[in-house]
């Protein structure tokens, strides 16, 4: 049981595969655990961070160091720059400083002001400035004036 409230999630069964429909990317997916995870972690953000669904992307290509990435999720603000980048692993992977660097290093190329990390049963909350800040939440998400 993931720390999530619950969530109307599709899946489907096929010879090979369980699905889960990704909303966002408006196609069927693999279910694997670590997409179980982001499947929470995005309905989270939509419906108890109230953030929306046009200022998400999911899984796109980013370059880090000369080599290519895909981050997990990144939420953007009105004004269009990111305001999250969240990066969620599987239940079973514990969040420790490997996973928190990998995240940092994404953001080296991104900047986000906020970071956050999952497995689906820890979330890891950052303020990132020069160095990164724990903090209990997120801040409210800004919105247009």
């Amino acid at each position: 049981m993931l720390n999530f409230p619950s969530y109307n999630i599709r899946t489907k069964s096929t010879k090979k595969n369980t699905l889960v429909f990704d909303n966002w990317r408006k196609k069927w997916i693999v279910l694997t655990p670590e997409e179980w995870v982001r499947q929470h972690c995005l309905h989270f953000i939509s419906k108890e961070l109230q953030i929306p669904d046009q200022w998400i992307a999911v899984e796109k290509e980013i370059h880090v160091h000369q080599s290519s990435k895909r981050f997990d999720i990144a939420v953007f603000a009105p004004d269009q720059s990111l305001w999250l980048l969240v990066e969620c692993k599987a239940p079973t992977v514990p969040l420790h400083q490997q996973t928190l660097d990998q995240i940092n290093q994404y953001n080296s190329s991104l900047n986000s002001p906020y970071l956050m990390l999952t497995n689906g049963l820890k979330h890891i909350y950052c303020k990132a400035d020069q160095n990164l800040q724990f903090i209990a939440q997120l801040p409210k998400y800004p919105t247009q004036k």
